[in-house]
This record gives structure tokens, sequence and C-alpha cells, in this order.
């Protein structure tokens, strides 16, 4: 074993299976030290898919007969791989009528668009979007680096807040998303409520992505009614609307990649170029994923790559060690989309990683870190 197939950083705990460093937030390691995302992984080949499908089909049935002569569901749709999947799973497979809604993070590439429309076409789904003005998005891409140490509030918040909103106002109760919060990361399991799917949780966003609400956002450049449609609806307005949110990935066996075959093959959906990954379909459909994960990088020492490697490694297509070389090759370079953000949020280089920086764990040694991403721009 030399140096380029083993952990970046040097005195952190890694998961003992994948390459899930004690930096991922939420991650818990067992007596064997195994992450969290790992344990799920194995809980998964033990659950009763059969009977969740049924589960899945009563959910449907229930509200598409209670649905009358409106929608019978609200789909939150980007036009990438889980959502483009979850439609066709909706549309042709459980034969309902949704409203698929987009909230628009203003950073979309021409490959994302093509996805989005091509597959609202191909299935002719009604469809809303909502797109917040660009010079707001570039004033929130500024305060949300300082507020959480990442360029994206904007998208956290907005895909939180927008399906919700628009729930409420049309009068459709159930919402559908894709892969289940258990079935990547660390903030859950799949035996985490009793081997049942997780109930939804209307305040799941702020809690585990966009971090603080709209009022914190509030500077000189952003007002409160700029942030309105970031707002998450109160619990008593949910409440009051009957809002009831499931994860397919709660009721089927959820397969990443087979899916994406699957889309590809059957309705044309594109993969590119994606920065901070070796994957071309995760986030395809936005010019800055390069920029947030090089910010989790500097914040977390890890990225995209760690994400993609740790499942790769979980399902047997690559060695640990393998892993750990795609690790230091493409999560210590910088992003080619970096200086757009720079330009937009009149940041200068070393302003933005100061800022990432004061957002580290104090008592976690990030040295390693900084040494590659100084050697890589040279």
């Amino acid at each position: 074993m030399n140096k380029h197939d083993t952990p970046l950083m040097s005195d952190v705990q890694y998961c003992a299976r994948c390459c899930m460093p004690e930096t991922s937030e939420g991650t818990i390691f067992d007596e064997m030290g195994i992450c969290r995302a790992c344990i799920s992984s194995e809980q998964k080949m033990h659950i009763n898919w059969l009977d969740r499908k049924k589960k899945l089909e009563e959910i449907l049935d229930r509200f598409r007969e209670s649905s009358g002569d409106n929608y019978d569901c609200l789909v939150p749709i980007s036009g990438g791989k889980d959502s483009v999947f979850q439609l066709h799973m909706l549309v042709k497979i459980y034969k309902m009528k949704p409203l698929a809604v987009t909230f628009n993070h203003n950073w979309y590439t021409e490959t994302g668009q093509y996805n989005l429309w091509n597959i609202l076409e191909k299935l002719n789904v009604d469809h809303i979007m909502f797109t917040p003005n660009r010079g707001l998005i570039n004033n929130i891409a500024k305060q949300s680096l300082h507020m959480i140490g990442d360029s994206c509030w904007h998208c956290h918040a907005g895909v939180g807040s927008f399906p919700l909103q628009a729930a409420i106002r049309f009068k459709i109760p159930l919402i559908i998303w894709g892969e289940s919060i258990a079935e990547a990361g660390n903030k859950a399991t799949y035996m985490d409520n009793g081997g049942e799917p997780i109930p939804f949780d209307e305040e799941y966003y702020l809690k585990v992505s966009s971090k603080v609400r709209p009022e914190e956002m509030i500077c000189d450049s952003i007002t409160s009614k700029d942030l309105y449609p970031f707002k998450l609806p109160s619990k008593e307005e949910v409440k009051s609307a009957g809002i009831y949110g499931i994860h397919l990935g709660d009721y089927m066996f959820w397969d990443g990649e087979k899916q994406v075959n699957f889309i590809k093959k059957e309705y044309g959906w594109k993969e590119d170029y994606v920065e901070g990954t070796y994957k071309g379909y995760k986030s395809v459909e936005c010019k800055m994923s390069g920029v947030h994960d090089h910010a989790k990088f500097v914040k977390r020492g890890f990225g995209r790559t760690t994400d993609h490697v740790s499942q790769d490694v979980r399902n047997g297509l690559m060695s640990r060690e393998e892993a750990f070389q795609l690790v230091r090759e493409i999560e210590t370079k910088q992003p080619e989309g970096l200086p757009n953000y720079l330009n937009i949020t009149e940041f200068s280089e070393k302003e933005f990683y100061e800022i990432l920086k004061s957002h580290r764990d104090k008592k976690i040694d990030f040295s390693e870190v900084d040494e590659a991403i100084e050697n890589n721009k040279s």
C-alpha cells in the first residue's frame, strides 16, 4: 500500500469498509468501525420489498381515489436522474396524474435543461417552475458561504419550500420524492423507525440541508420580501392541508446505477461531465455543482467523489484502495467553475478559502487537505 491509495487525512477516522470520514455530518461508527451508510446498505438487503410495494400501492390508491378532479400527487422534479425515474414510475407504472414542480436554482446547464423538458414532453406531464431572479441568487450565493459554508443555500431551501408551497396552494396533499434519506448518506438508516419508512417531516430540508431559516439570511443586500419564496409553510398550514410526503426509495429497492441506464435507454436522458467526480449523472443539471462540492471538501475534507466511491465500494464495484486513489486525484483539484462563483459574489480566492476554513471542526487537523489544495494550484 502506498500513499496514493490511503485516506487523505491521516488523523481522522474513516469507515472500515468504505471511504467515509468522521467529518461527514451525522456519521456514527459501530463497534466494528462501520459507518451508518454501510450499515444501511446491509439493512436494505433484508427488507421485504414486496411488502413495501403493497404499502406504496395502498397509499397511491388512497390518494388517487380521493383526488377527484385534481392531480393525484405532486412531484418535485429537477430533471436529474432520480426525479426523472420517479416520474416514470408514477406515470407509466402506477398510472398517477401528477403535477410536476421545479425550483429553478438559476444555474441550469444545457444538459440539465434538455433532460428536464425532454421527460416532461415524453410523459405529457403538467409542470410549474419557479425561478428566482439572477441578482437575488448572486446575493444569496455570497451570504450562503458566510452562513453555512456552502454556495447553494438558495437551492437547499428552495427545493424544500417550493413543493410544499405549491402543494398547499393547489390542494394536492400527496408529495412524492425519490431516493430515501437512508440511501447513501449518514443522516439515517432503513431501520431508524423500527424498520418502517421514515415519516415525512416538513422541516427535513431545514435540518439536513439549508441549516438556517430565511430570516437568518437577511443582510444589506437581501430583504425579508426577497426571501419569501424560500420560507417553509408553518406546521399549522401543512397540517391543515393534510400534506403527506413519501420517498419512493422507502418502498422500492433503489438502484441508482441501474436506473440511470434505464432512463438513458428509455428516454434518451443524457449524462455529461460533472466537476468533482468521475460519474456523469449526479447534479449534471447544475453549473455550480463543482464549487458546491469543493466547498464541502475544504470544509470537511471530502467531496462528491468520496460519496460516489463509497457507494461503489459497498456495491463491490471497486476496491477501497482504488477508491482512495480517485479521491486524491479528483477532489483536491480546484473546480473550473470557481472563477464564475468568485465573479458573481465578488469574493477573492483568499476570502473564499478563509470563510470555508472558519466553518471547520476545530478539533480536526485539516493541514493535509490544505497542502493537497495548494499542490494542485501549482
